[in-house]
């Protein structure tokens, strides 16, 4: 029988190594050290890109973020994509089961990226290596842990915590903590990611977390937690940082070239063009299922008709976000899919697109909406609304008859900005919402199917593991 510690057991793709250049994804790697062997700073930023390469899982276009935020929520459906369909459109018929192998598929995929960072923290006190480049190391591990178990406290809500790697008979005593102890550990890592990550300018491999990201992440942790107070705190540090700041326009924020902008708080590095570059898949994977462009599209994250009529007459970003559909031979098809990551002169291998779009985890638009969210401020909400050249709230023109508050003011702002940027589902856990938008629109949801399901196969290798409500 399997053991937890086989669960959390990854072999680390090693994306790349040391030395400076632009981005850690153009670094290679100079030699293979095992976890016992760790010596040199050489090993350490090896170990340390495969904790990062961990983000081309957990942020896939197919991964955990895409099915729960935008499958179970009411932006998305899923056509005849690859796999096990009756597993994945349980997500999107919120009927998930305990022997859904995509959810066990996520629950391993976040552990993985978990054992990735408790290595590097694991040996790397006790390297003898210059101090302040040992904090440094830590601080992005911790980031990484944090950012993963937030995930996955959203998700599963109480988790097993691990920090260090375990042995088979170790993993045993390992349970589900409760949330509040799982909220705990993410702030301590991410108050230590603060203390010691650098200034976004002063981040010297492309792609790496700055103090930006930390806060903007612990920000996020605050509301989730109902922090308001402490929120703002953070995030105004964010803002007075002058590190960040909004494009002029919606639409330089998109393009295959368009990369780590003043916009940009966190992102995920991709090189197009070679298959043996980490390149980007949104593109191919949110294309509907016909071969329009030279490749067969997957069908992943097709638009529904509520999201599509959810942004107001004029808004630029709705034709920047979504196609009303395609054409195929002179046939038009109206299949409505997301669009941001388009890269339609990307190299074409065997009918898969090596696409070079990256992707952002966190923004500036999402730091000052959720500003407005945690002060009641308007004027946060009002600038994301002022670069989209829309009615502010509060004027004359704003549509107050469909959005009269403020706080549905903001969630309807959340949505049209951030729409497909994984960020809907757990958007409306937050603020409580969950039930009320997605049971009007006939999705079968209750307070308990707010979490996934713990896999069967988890509590099969130990029983002493619970089941959620409601499975």
């Amino acid at each position: 029988m399997k053991t937890i510690k086989q669960l959390l057991t990854i072999a680390c793709i090693c994306l790349a190594a040391t030395g400076c250049k632009e981005t850690f994804l153009e670094l290679k790697p100079i030699s293979n050290p095992t976890a016992d062997n760790f010596k040199s700073t050489d090993d350490f930023e090896l170990a340390v890109n495969a904790a990062y390469s961990s983000l081309y899982v957990i942020y896939h276009p197919e991964g955990a973020m895409s099915y729960v935020n935008e499958q179970m929520s009411d932006n998305a459906i899923v056509y005849n994509i690859a796999g096990i369909q009756a597993d994945k459109w349980q997500f999107k018929d919120l009927t998930l089961s305990t022997t859904n192998t995509v959810v066990y598929q996520f629950w391993q995929d976040y552990y993985k990226a978990i054992f990735n960072a408790n290595i590097v923290l694991n040996k790397i006190d006790g390297a003898s290596l210059d101090a302040t480049y040992k904090d440094g190391v830590k601080a992005q591990m911790m980031f990484l842990r944090a950012l993963y178990y937030f995930d996955m406290v959203q998700t599963w809500g109480d988790v097993p915590i691990v920090t260090t790697p375990l042995t088979g008979e170790e993993s045993y005593n390992v349970l589900r903590a409760p949330q509040s102890a799982v909220y705990d550990q993410i702030k301590t890592d991410l108050l230590f990611a603060i203390q010691k990550l650098p200034l976004a300018s002063a981040v010297t491999i492309t792609g790496r977390a700055s103090k930006g990201a930390a806060q903007t992440l612990l920000g996020k942790v605050y509301l989730a937690m109902g922090d308001k107070a402490s929120a703002a705190t953070v995030l105004k540090e964010v803002v007075a940082s002058n590190q960040y700041s909004l494009l002029p326009t919606y639409a330089s924020l998109w393009g295959p070239t368009v990369k780590n902008t003043k916009e940009s708080i966190f992102e995920i590095q991709y090189l197009g063009g070679s298959a043996a570059a980490p390149f980007s898949r949104y593109y191919q994977t949110y294309y509907p299922v016909t071969a329009g462009l030279g490749f067969i599209g997957t069908g992943m994250n097709q638009i529904t008709d509520d999201l599509y009529n959810e942004y107001e007459t004029g808004d630029p970003r709705r034709d920047l976000t979504i196609s009303p559909g395609y054409t195929s031979g002179t046939t038009f098809t109206p299949q409505k899919f997301p669009i941001k990551w388009t890269h339609t002169g990307a190299t074409i291998v065997n009918g898969v697109s090596l696409s070079n779009n990256n992707f952002m985890v966190m923004r500036y638009a999402d730091v000052l909406l959720m500003l407005a969210e945690a002060t009641g401020d308007v004027t946060y909400l009002n600038q994301v609304r002022t670069r989209a050249n829309v009615p502010a709230f509060g004027t004359p023109t704003y549509p107050a008859a469909k959005y009269p508050t403020l706080d549905l003011a903001i969630e309807h702002e959340r949505r049209v900005e951030l729409a497909i940027e994984f960020q809907r589902f757990f958007d409306l856990k937050r603020t409580n919402r969950a039930v009320a938008v997605l049971s009007a629109k006939g999705k079968p949801i209750t307070q308990a199917k707010q979490l996934l399901p713990i896999p069967q196969i988890v509590r099969l290798q130990n029983d002493a593991i619970v089941q959620n409500p409601g499975y």
